[in-house]
């Protein structure tokens, strides 16, 4: 399979792997938010280190600067991103601060045309453009407020953050290696947000559905979509990836309908063909920027 066919199947993978997450996520309301997330990062960490060295290939070793990187890595797209989502949805429903960081495709098209001090492809311009309302149609809207709109903001900065910080080790370490150390990182990042927050409060029991749950973010939305999504972004580079990310909300709505917590209308309808359309637009710009990894 060529590099582009693959970092183009990575990333749709990856994408629908995440909305899959939110449906099994509501099985976690009630439970520590931090204390999850600490769980999932730490057991994601495990099972790809187990992976790697059941195929016979050792875990890659972060040099120099490479800490750095992983440390902000972790730090904002992983930690702060679930206190930045956190204190949003505290503040606003749930759809208005989906439609914030469903724009995140823009932010990552912007940011490459940054870095390659070059102007995005017309085509790829509509294709984001058009992704990013699609997406937000299917997510529809909701109640917000300033504090609201700020906490999600930052949200949307962290995840953008969890594709940019992550290519200028990519060369080195791999999708492989980046996915196991800012997991392992961001798990004891948020342990200790979960005891300064919680306190002694910070582990009560699972109950069955609630570890499925933490099990089913464990391999598939994070083991899983963290090695496929960063393979795409080494591959055809963060624009061309971001794409992809209004599948997010799709797959949510389509998963959501088996424990009846979706359902289709035609707003979801209409913005699915929207995002699917701009996804198209956005390929056939033909420009595909794979971005500058550090090899050392």
């Amino acid at each position: 399979m060529q590099a582009r066919t693959l970092g183009l199947v990575a990333a749709a993978a990856a994408m629908v792997a995440v909305g899959s997450g939110i449906t099994v996520s509501d099985d976690l309301v009630g439970y520590p938010v931090y204390t999850a997330q600490a769980i999932r990062y730490a057991l994601a960490a495990i099972i790809l280190a187990l992976g790697l060295r059941a195929t016979g290939r050792s875990i890659p070793r972060p040099r120099g600067r490479d800490w750095i990187w992983l440390l902000l890595l972790a730090a904002t797209g992983q930690a702060l991103f679930n206190v930045a989502i956190v204190w949003a949805l505290a503040e606003a429903e749930p759809a208005a601060v989906a439609v914030l960081i469903g724009s995140v495709p823009l932010v990552l098209m912007i940011a490459e045309a940054i870095q390659t001090r070059g102007r995005p492809a017309p085509l790829m311009i509509v294709g984001v453009v058009v992704v990013v309302v699609g997406a937000a149609l299917v997510q529809g809207g909701g109640r917000t407020s300033l504090s609201g709109i700020l906490w999600a903001l930052l949200a949307l900065a962290c995840e953008a953050a969890f594709t940019l910080l992550a290519v200028p080790i990519l060369g080195r370490l791999g999708p492989y290696g980046v996915s196991t150390h800012s997991c392992w990182i961001a798990a004891i990042q948020l342990a200790i947000v979960a005891l300064i927050v919680d306190g002694t409060n910070a582990l009560p029991a699972l109950t069955g559905n609630q570890t499925f749950a933490i099990g089913y973010l464990a391999v598939v939305l994070t083991a899983v979509a963290f090695v496929l999504w960063y393979t795409a972004v080494e591959r055809i580079g963060p624009a061309t990836a971001g794409l992809f990310a209004g599948l997010i909300p799709v797959s949510a709505a389509l998963t959501g309908l088996i424990p009846g917590l979706t359902t289709i209308t035609a707003m979801v309808i209409g913005g699915t063909a929207l995002v699917g359309a701009g996804i198209s637009v956005g390929l056939a710009s033909g420009r595909t920027t794979k971005p500058e990894l550090q090899d050392h």
